[in-house]
């Protein structure tokens, strides 16, 4: 598959309403020859082929996002998708609950630097940030 295919485009239509129009044409401006083989598969992948899915709603799939990349320690794409939750329903005591379970299940340390990213990325949010 590639840009144009079926499930690319899907998966672009996903991308954009749950990163928003904005984060995506500037991330796409971003790309170049070098990345866009993975800008591709991402879209596919990523967007497409799981995002896209109807046996989860977006908000499930952004608390789940949200536990796994805290748990995994990517604090750069936790704050985006922490971001993106004002397209996907998931709401702060949702992020809460899920920072509550990876505190159990990934270990103290990777709760409370995520909770530390929420809690900024939620006030600049609340300040009219840009999301």
């Amino acid at each position: 598959m590639s840009a144009g295919s079926r499930r690319y485009e899907e998966g672009m239509a996903t991308r954009r309403a749950v990163l928003g129009n904005d984060w995506v044409d500037r991330a796409e401006a971003r790309k170049t020859a070098f990345d866009a083989p993975f800008q591709e598969l991402i879209t596919e992948a990523a967007w497409g082929h799981v995002w896209s899915r109807p046996e989860w709603t977006k908000r499930e799939r952004s608390i789940v996002t949200i536990a796994l990349l805290a748990a995994l320690g990517h604090h750069e794409e936790l704050a985006m998708h922490v971001r993106a939750t004002a397209n996907t329903g998931a709401s702060a005591d949702d992020l809460r609950e899920a920072m509550l379970h990876v505190a159990i299940y990934a270990g103290l340390p990777a709760a409370n630097h995520a909770i530390r990213i929420i809690k900024e990325t939620l006030a600049k949010m609340d300040r009219g940030g840009k999301t």
